[in-house]
């Protein structure tokens, strides 16, 4: 098998949800010496994107969409020693992630982490129900370049307003980037608190990110 067949058969491992054959892909390209992003960019990503797509097209459904994400996830772990060796070689943009306070809700969230992960963003997920200092603690100790806040509930969107507003008040708000997403968010709300940007979903957030760490 050749080092593009391999990748395509772990592509195509993604969209099978065969984790089985995923790991076993996934193994054997850092065994035969592939560089992790590769793996990640060419083999993972391409099948979470092309996943993403289906869903987005309404071809697959979110159960599939998660457990793809789960089988990515595992794969990652097999290839994390390798990337931390290698992002001591390149720079990566590091985002913080998290469910503002009294939101439980992590589901789109896990996959936006995993999507930016995939797309080669160092990625610090903070989980759901994080407090506002903690966010802010995190951020003076991580130095992101992005700060994801998610809100899946209209009493909880008012959580992203307060933790910018944090970030403005700990003389942080100039160094990073805010990107927001959830449900009950729109583009207006995402200006209206002063972000920089807003990502309807997964593959919208990469694409969002990638935009924002450029300006």
């Amino acid at each position: 098998m050749s080092r593009d067949e391999l990748l395509e058969e772990l592509s195509r491992s993604i969209l099978e949800l065969d984790s089985q054959k995923t790991l076993a892909y996934a193994r054997k390209a850092l065994d035969l010496g592939f560089d992790p992003f590769e793996v990640i960019d060419r083999g993972l990503s391409k099948g979470m994107k092309e996943m993403g797509e289906r869903f987005a097209r309404g071809d697959v459904y979110i159960p599939h969409l998660v457990l793809a994400a789960d089988i990515m996830n595992e794969s990652l772990k097999i290839l994390k020693p390798k990337l931390q060796t290698k992002e001591r070689e390149r720079t990566v943009s590091k985002v913080l992630i998290g469910t503002v306070h009294g939101d439980i809700h992590d589901l789109g969230k896990n996959l936006v982490a995993t999507m930016l992960t995939a797309s080669g963003f160092n990625v610090v997920d903070l989980g759901r129900d994080v407090p506002t200092t903690i966010i802010i603690e995190k951020a003076k100790e991580y130095k992101p370049d992005i700060i994801g806040l998610s809100a899946l509930m209209t009493t909880t969107m008012l959580e992203q307003r307060k933790v910018i507003d944090s970030l403005k008040d700990a003389g942080l708000r100039n160094n990073v980037k805010v990107l927001v997403g959830g449900a009950p968010v729109s583009s207006e709300w995402a200006r209206e608190i002063g972000s920089d940007g807003y990502a309807e979903n997964a593959l919208e957030a990469v694409k969002i990110a990638k935009l924002i760490i450029l300006k």
